[in-house]
C-alpha cells in the first residue's frame, strides 16, 4: 500500500505510523464539518502544544499558515531530520 504525505512536515505518512485528523478550524470554534487534514500524530500533537484553539481558528486555519508560523519553525526543522516512522512524546513539563 502506498503512503501519502503529511502536509505539515512533508514527510511520507506510512499506513503503519500513528496518524490523526486535524480540523483546520477547531471543532469548538465552529469547525465541525469543516476541512480536515491527515497528519502524523506527532505533528498534530505539536500543533496543539504550540497554539490555543482561539489562535488556530483566528490565525492558523490553513496548513500554509501553520507551516510558515515562526512558532512551528524549530519543530519543522527538527522533524525533517527524522524518519517517517519516528514516534516521540511531545515535550512537556519535566517530571521529577
Amino acid at each position: 500500500m502506498e503512503s501519502s504525505v503529511c502536509p505539515l512536515c512533508l514527510r511520507p505518512l506510512p499506513p503503519d505510523v500513528p496518524q490523526s485528523d486535524h480540523h483546520l478550524i477547531p471543532k469548538l470554534r465552529g469547525g465541525k464539518g469543516g476541512p480536515v487534514v491527515r497528519l502524523h500524530h506527532l505533528c498534530h500533537k505539536e500543533i496543539h502544544a504550540r497554539f490555543t484553539e482561539a489562535e488556530l481558528a483566528r490565525d492558523f486555519a490553513s496548513i500554509e499558515a501553520l507551516r510558515t508560523a515562526p512558532r512551528m519553525a524549530s519543530f519543522l526543522s527538527w522533524i525533517a531530520r527524522r524518519p517517517p516512522g519516528f514516534i516521540s512524546r511531545v515535550p512537556g513539563p519535566r517530571r521529577r
